[in-house]
């Protein structure tokens, strides 16, 4: 199973790194992997998520998890769950005010090993975003 995954050490408010996370309008202000959100973050709602690291497509996802301030899941694929791409984002609390973000992306289904090798290498992207959410979140 292809995944990815970026940790980050934050000192700020999990609220006001949730409030970062959950502006789809501003992603692309803050966050150079992303062109581009369409729709509204929020429980159930479906998503487009626009990438710099495949121009021109869009990533349609459903917000299937929305736990504030901890812990939201985007998931999207191919009917009848041949593949599915889950995206985690979670905020752990620790001490003296800092946050540990973390976003993980796993693909699964019957399709995945097949599809997964048609996945290009998302870390560098995986790595910028949570920077970059460390960068404005401590701004």
């Amino acid at each position: 199973m292809k995944h990815f995954a970026a940790t980050a050490s934050i000192h700020a408010a999990p609220e006001r790194i949730w409030a970062i996370l959950t502006d789809a309008a501003r992603y692309p202000e803050w966050n150079s992997t992303v062109d581009q959100v369409d729709g509204r973050i929020a429980p159930g709602e479906r998503i487009a998520l626009r990438v710099t690291l495949n121009p021109g497509r869009a990533f349609p996802v459903t917000v299937v998890a929305f736990d504030p301030p901890r812990r939201m899941v985007w998931r999207g694929g191919v009917p009848l769950g041949l593949f599915v791409g889950e995206r985690i984002f979670e905020l752990i609390p620790r001490a003296n005010g800092v946050v540990t973000f973390t976003m993980r992306e796993q693909f699964t289904g019957l399709l995945a090993p097949l599809i997964g090798r048609t996945i290009p290498n998302m870390q560098p992207a995986f790595d910028e975003f949570a920077a970059a959410l460390k960068r404005e979140a401590e701004r």
